[in-house]
């Protein structure tokens, strides 16, 4: 019986510790797996802009914050209002930076997107520019006037062309599918030439004014002094990041918004981007 025991009782401690030592080494394993899977922690970004003062916000506003948290940042340039938000919606990126809140809310509408806004920023204004007058008392009858041809954004150039009295339009109308159909009153008998957001800088060398906005202003090398007018941006045409909204939630979403809300922010836009539109959380802090 003792000889038994000896041989026995070794044996049953022996297989007792491997089973404890395979049981902690398995846990490890599961724990890690699953910190690993469920966290799924993103810090290489790609966030794209329009090229100009936004894809400019990012560089030298938004990614050098991220950056002090740890993530990679690539700036992604677009010189269309299209192709930002179909990269972001088939995840090729991560957040973009150029459209204001009624703009999202119908692409996104229209091409069975769910976009969400992450903040605000300040925007640089769209503007009545021309190469022919020097002022808007100059305009004379059957002039030409390039407008977007995107509702949203021709709905902002009509309130500019009303604020200084050169037409007006019917305030009911929808600002989703608002046209040049919707002007009542043109005195001096207006022609309106509808064209791509983008090329509407080119325009002034063939019209007599043209509505462009800021953004694509800045990039064809005008500048906002340029303008005979310059809008009062409504809250909903300040543009955002915007990011899909299963990623609303996202750390990199939350960081993304820190950063905006960051006084080193703030300190880049007021020196570097001057006459930008903020805000209100902006201006009352």
């Amino acid at each position: 019986m003792k000889k038994f025991k000896k041989v026995v009782l070794p044996i049953l401690l022996f297989v007792l510790l491997v089973g404890i030592l395979t049981g902690c080494g398995q846990s490890g394993k599961t724990s890690q797996a699953a910190t690993s899977e469920g966290s799924k922690e993103i810090k290489e970004l790609k966030i794209g802009a329009t090229v100009g003062p936004y894809s400019d916000m990012v560089s030298k506003a938004i990614k050098p914050i991220l950056e002090q948290k740890g993530y990679k940042v690539e700036v992604i340039e677009f010189s269309d209002y299209i192709q930002p938000n179909i990269a972001l919606g088939n995840g090729s990126l991560n957040a973009n930076l150029y459209q204001h809140k009624i703009y999202m809310e119908t692409f996104a509408k229209d091409n069975n997107l769910e976009l969400s806004i992450v903040s605000p920023v300040p925007t640089v204004p769209m503007g009545i520019y021309s190469h022919k007058y020097q002022s808007i008392d100059e305009v004379k009858e059957g002039s030409s006037v390039a407008i977007p041809n995107d509702p949203t954004n021709l709905a902002r150039a009509l309130l500019i062309l009303q604020d200084v009295g050169l037409i007006k339009f019917d305030q009911n109308a929808n600002p989703l599918t608002v046209s040049e159909k919707d002007i009542i009153e043109n005195p001096k008998n207006l022609v309106f030439q509808p064209i791509e957001a983008a090329q509407l800088p080119r325009s002034l060398e063939s019209t007599d004014l043209s509505a462009i906005n800021g953004n694509f202003a800045l990039a064809a090398g005008l500048s906002l002094q340029d303008a005979l007018q310059l809008e009062n941006i409504p809250a909903d045409y300040l543009n955002n990041v915007v990011v899909n909204t299963k990623d609303l939630e996202a750390a990199f979403t939350k960081d993304i918004l820190e950063a905006v809300e960051s006084a080193e922010f703030e300190k880049v836009i007021d020196e570097q981007f001057q006459g930008y539109s903020k805000p209100d959380w902006m201006k009352n802090r």
